[in-house]
């Protein structure tokens, strides 16, 4: 199945540069390179754009939009609109509270109850692993789907007064655990150190002291009808345009807006310490080593990996309704590159960036391991047997599945948050892309994980139209707290 947003004729036709030809780092072919990559993703999944920016040997050295930032009526996308980064958010706010470290207000050891006593753990918990995620504070915004809630206005005291009340989901350091909470808590306490709001302190420390000018706090700014609108799909349903979380929802945890442009100079400022001292940007860059466990290749709101063949790469993805962004950082390279979207759909940017990294960081060869001794071939393993819970999840994905192709939802199966998410678009636009693919021929488990608080699950879907990948949260109850169908690129 194919899907075009109407009006849209040559996908070049809407492309869009910034006048930087006289100074850019990329050749024609490799220009022209990415054109195609960009043209082959928006020809595949209808997405609506994407806004592109690369940072190359200190300078901006690419910067380009692509695709329509609004539709109905049709707006172009230009590399001077602004889109949402989400949680890239918390590198910019982990970078004020170590301004805060060298201008001696706080330390990164000092614990949370320096500032909130009230909260959980508050005398053992440290700065450093709220902006690493080794807390244990509950994350009150786990899932992909906004919750009811959100439609409503709310305190960045209130998030923080309810879910970092709740009990620790494990004890501080022993584990690696992606929380929201944790950078509210952050953010409040950046406030506190610096006797400013957040918005001040990190437009006039960080924004203004660069020069990112397109740069806003979205609680602060009204969105602007000149930048990119956010959209999202409902399986393979229409797009259709989101509405944001109310405002405080996203407060430091993923409360910014910029330019791709404007976050390839950020990224600058980070290769290239324009910003920080070269302690605090090692601090920021550092894997945090959890005892026990596997690598955590997180740094302090940002991820630290290192590649095949020894290639360093600091990044980070980011998403609110509408929007996901990915940012990356080949430090050793000089290079960044910046993938910022109008759609809720992670494989879109995700594929995009991939496939820029394959052209501008060719892999490293790396030796090939001596050949092993020829033995007798051995059988494939069999896959894991699934248990009982395991069994009778999975029961009710497909069951589930069903009554979504049907158009009624048992909602009963569902946390109160689903169900609402399940309004009457949303399963109009399940029911009528999901029955056009037919009879389910078989779904089977391919990732399962305890994942806060909840058990994460992602199924493989085959119907006789087409396949899909099924992402699942299942409560400890076994309601379904999150239901969402990706079907393959280009069905």
């Amino acid at each position: 199945m194919s899907f075009s947003i109407p009006g849209r004729g040559l996908i070049f036709a809407f492309a869009a540069a910034l006048p930087f030809a006289a100074w850019a780092q990329l050749t024609p072919d490799t220009e022209k390179a990415i054109d195609a990559i960009v043209g082959k993703q928006l020809a595949a999944t209808g997405e609506p754009s994407v806004s592109i920016a690369v940072a190359k040997d200190g300078r901006l050295a690419y910067a380009r939009a692509y695709g329509n930032a609004q539709l109905n009526p049709n707006l172009p996308a230009t590399p001077q609109m602004r889109y949402k980064v989400g949680s890239v958010t918390k590198q910019f706010v982990a970078a004020g509270m170590l301004l805060l470290v060298e201008d001696g207000k706080l330390s990164l050891d000092d614990k949370v109850a320096r500032f909130f006593p009230q909260l959980s753990g508050a005398r053992d918990i440290t700065l450093r692993q709220l902006l690493n995620h080794t807390a244990g504070y509950v994350d009150y915004y786990p899932l992909d789907i906004q919750p009811a809630a959100m439609n409503k206005p709310v305190t960045a005291d209130a998030i923080m007064n309810t879910y970092g009340k709740r009990p620790l989901e494990f004890k501080p350091g022993t584990r690696w655990d992606y929380s929201n909470t944790n950078y509210v808590i952050a953010g409040r306490i950046i406030e506190k150190a610096s006797g400013m709001s957040l918005e001040k302190f990190m437009r006039t420390r960080i924004a203004a002291k660069l020069g990112l000018d397109s740069v806003v706090d979205v609680d602060h700014v009204k969105w602007s009808a000149a930048d990119a609108a956010g959209y999202e799909r409902n399986a393979a349903g229409p797009l259709r345009q989101v509405r944001s979380e109310a405002k405080g929802w996203a407060f430091a945890a993923g409360h910014y807006a910029m330019t791709a442009s404007d976050l390839a100079r950020w990224d600058l400022a980070l290769m290239y310490n324009k910003l920080l001292s070269e302690g605090s940007r090692e601090a920021l860059t550092e894997s945090v080593v959890v005892p026990g466990a596997p690598e955590t290749n997180y740094g302090l709101g940002i991820g630290v990996e290192t590649l095949e063949g020894g290639r360093l790469k600091w990044s980070h993805a980011g998403g609110v309704s509408g929007y996901i962004s990915q940012n990356a950082v080949y430090p050793n390279e000089g290079i960044a590159i910046v993938v910022l979207t109008n759609t809720s759909d992670l494989r879109f940017g995700a594929n995009i960036a991939a496939n820029i990294e394959a052209l501008l960081l060719p892999p490293i060869v790396v030796a090939a391991p001596e050949p092993a001794a020829a033995g007798p071939a051995e059988a494939p393993p069999a896959p894991p047997k699934l248990d009982a819970a395991a069994e009778r999840d999975m029961a009710r994905a497909r069951a589930v599945y069903a009554q979504l192709q049907a158009g009624k939802p048992d909602r009963a199966q569902m946390t109160a948050d689903l169900s609402a998410w399940f309004g009457k678009d949303v399963v109009a636009d399940y029911a009528g892309s999901l029955a056009k693919l037919g009879e389910i021929v078989s779904l089977d488990q391919v990732h399962a994980e305890a994942k806060r608080g909840m058990v994460y699950r992602i199924y493989r879907v085959k119907a006789k139209g087409g396949d899909m990948t099924l992402v699942s949260y299942f409560t400890p109850a076994g309601k379904l707290a999150q239901y969402t169908v990706y079907p393959k690129a280009g069905q």
